[in-house]
C-alpha cells in the first residue's frame, strides 16, 4: 500500500549531484565521513518526513507518495522539481567594495550577502566581483538513494519524532507523559537556554496537534534542581524537596 499524504515516515538517504556524483546531503554519518560534509557537531540519523507536504524537494516528495514503508528507492530529481533552473540574469557584477570591511578577503566560492540576498562568488578581479544569486544546485539533476525505514503509527512514536525535529536530542533525554488527550513534556536542563525556545515550543505543539489528533492539550515543564552549593541544610536532608518545578507552558488545541 502506498503512503498517503500526511503520513509521517522515517527515511535514511544520501543525495548526490548526478553528473559529478558529489554528495551534497546525507543522513548517514558514514557517507558524510566519506565526503567533505562531515560535521562532528551534527546528529546523524533517520529524517522525519510528512509525505506530500513539502518537507523535501518536490521530486523526492512525489516519489515517496508512490512508495511503501520498507521500500528502497533510487530517485532522480530534475531541476524543475529540485532547486530550479539556472537564471542568467541572477548573475551580477558588483564593485568589490560593496562587500564591506572584509571585501579584500573574498574568494571564489565564498557565500556573500548583498542587498539582503545571498549569492556565491564566481569571479574576483580588477576591483569587481561576479556574484551568482542562483541556488548552488540550480540547474543540476540530483540523485537520492532512499531507504524508507518505517511509517510512524503510534502516538508515542509520533510525539518523539516531532520533538526531535525541532530539538535534536538523544531519545533518552526526551521525557513525556501521554494521558488520554493530555501531553506533558519535560524539557532537559541543557535546552533551557536554547535560542528561540518559546518559538520551538509553539512549533512542537502545532506539529503535535496536526499529526496526533487525539491530543488536545500540551504542557511543557522545565524543572530546576538546586546544586550542592545552593542547598540549605534543611534541603540537603531531603533531596526530593530540592527539585522545584519553576517553569511551565501550556498550549491547547483551538477548535
Amino acid at each position: 500500500m502506498t503512503l498517503e499524504k500526511g503520513s509521517l515516515i522515517l527515511i535514511d538517504y544520501t543525495a548526490n549531484i548526478k553528473d559529478t556524483n558529489k554528495i551534497f546531503e546525507t543522513t548517514s554519518e558514514e557517507d558524510a565521513k566519506n565526503s567533505d560534509l562531515y560535521d562532528p557537531t551534527r546528529k546523524y540519523g533517520p529524517r522525519l518526513v510528512s509525505v506530500g507536504e513539502g518537507w523535501v524537494l518536490k521530486g523526492l516528495d512525489e516519489a515517496l507518495a508512490e512508495a511503501s514503508s520498507g521500500d528502497k528507492l533510487d530517485v532522480d530529481v530534475l531541476p524543475d522539481k529540485g532547486f530550479g533552473e539556472r537564471i542568467p540574469n541572477k548573475v551580477r557584477m558588483v564593485a568589490q567594495r560593496k562587500l564591506g570591511d572584509k571585501a579584500d578577503e573574498v574568494r571564489i566560492g565564498d557565500e556573500v550577502e548583498i542587498d539582503e540576498r545571498t549569492g556565491i562568488v564566481r569571479f574576483v578581479g580588477s576591483g569587481r566581483v561576479q556574484v551568482d544569486f542562483n541556488h548552488r544546485l540550480a540547474g543540476r539533476t540530483l540523485t537520492y538513494k532512499v531507504n524508507i525505514i518505517k511509517k510512524l503509527e503510534s502516538d508515542n512514536d509520533k510525539v518523539l519524532s516531532l520533538m526531535k525535529r525541532r530539538l535534536p536530542l538523544d531519545d533518552e533525554k526526551i521525557k513525556f507523559i501521554l494521558e488520554g488527550s493530555n501531553l506533558t513534556i519535560q524539557f532537559p536542563e541543557e535546552t533551557f537556554l536554547t535560542e528561540g525556545l518559546q518559538v520551538i515550543k509553539r512549533g512542537i505543539a502545532s506539529d503535535i496537534f496536526k499529526y496526533v489528533g487525539s491530543i488536545t492539550n500540551v504542557k511543557f515543564v522545565e524543572t530546576y534542581k538546586a546544586t550542592n552549593s545552593t542547598k540549605s541544610n534543611e534541603e540537603s536532608e531531603d533531596d526530593a524537596r530540592s527539585s522545584k518545578e519553576v517553569g511551565a507552558m501550556e498550549v491547547s488545541r483551538s477548535e
